[in-house]
């Protein structure tokens, strides 16, 4: 089968890595649910400030979310989802026109690619990460030692109470409220009687405010462009957490290696469809993109 493209013909297939090296920079999202099988969820909006550099005063500011379902919650990025719209039409401009659109400059890019899925009521751990087309992760239980202190304020509307501990090698204070019946949290942080409102490490280099939530009727976690990306293959390959890191740090020196060495030689040198660059200069600036993206924090919000 082939598709007719102005000024070239170009396989289906040939097509399909146009557009999954477009979507690599847009959508590493990983593990979600059939879409037959729709539930209702809650998802709560963190307002993310944190700073990538430890030695630079600069700080990121970026929303994340909380889905909280029945028997697990799925924590986030929230970029690439709220631009999923957009991303639709454009993929299906792309498909009529035959006209590659270099996406990265219509969208916003995703600062974390990663999920943290919490299981209820046991509280396990899994984070799950996208790798070229494969998900990996690594599964943990997180034990936090908090310190519920006396402490009582008012905040983003919510009768909140104080508590400490330290994970990471950080020390982190949080404020949680019982008006939300939820003992979770974003990215790991869980185990407080109700919601955490707000938490940050007493460097304030990592702060989380929520800032409002909503009521999903019929929650699906794939997004567009994780079908689009993963062809609806969710499957993670769960690894120990020291192997995961090798791998993903191997990953992050040449994030599309895989990729370059799908295509044929002859093609690297063949123009995009309607486009003055070559399939092959599409891929090395995309790869430098993703790599900066992807190396673009070197202050984590685990130390150790």
């Amino acid at each position: 089968m082939t598709l007719n493209f102005n000024f070239t013909i170009v396989s289906k297939k040939h097509f399909q890595i146009f557009l999954s090296s477009s979507f690599l920079l847009i959508s590493f999202f990983v593990k979600g649910q059939d879409k037959q099988n729709l539930q209702v969820a809650q998802r709560f909006f963190y307002e993310l400030s944190y700073k990538p550099n430890k030695n630079v005063q600069q700080v990121e500011k970026i929303i994340t979310i909380l889905d909280v379902l029945k028997e697990k919650s799925i924590y986030r990025d929230y970029t690439v989802m709220s631009q999923d719209s957009i991303l639709q039409l454009e993929v299906e401009k792309m498909k009529k026109t035959g006209v590659f659109v270099q996406m990265e400059k219509l969208i916003k890019m995703p600062k974390f690619s990663y999920k943290v899925y919490k299981s209820y009521p046991d509280f396990e751990i899994s984070f799950v990460e996208g790798i070229e087309k494969n998900l990996y992760g690594y599964k943990e239980k997180v034990d936090l030692n908090w310190k519920v202190l006396a402490e009582k304020s008012v905040i983003e509307g919510y009768n909140c109470q104080k508590a400490i501990m330290e994970y990471g090698g950080r020390a982190w204070e949080a404020w949680f409220t019982l008006d939300l019946p939820f003992q979770d949290g974003p990215y790991k942080f869980k185990g407080l009687p109700g919601m955490i409102v707000s938490i940050n490490d007493l460097e304030n280099d990592y702060q989380w405010i929520l800032k409002g939530n909503k009521k999903i009727e019929k929650y699906n976690e794939y997004s567009f462009s994780d079908n689009l990306y993963y062809n609806g293959n969710f499957k993670v390959n769960y690894i120990n957490r020291s192997k995961f890191e090798k791998v993903y740090s191997e990953y992050k020196k040449d994030p599309l290696a895989a990729m370059r060495g799908q295509v044929k030689p002859e093609m690297m040198s063949q123009k995009m469809p309607g486009s003055q660059i070559t399939y092959g200069q599409m891929i090395d600036n995309q790869n430098k993109i993703l790599k900066d993206i992807l190396n673009s924090n070197s202050n984590p919000i685990e130390l150790n």
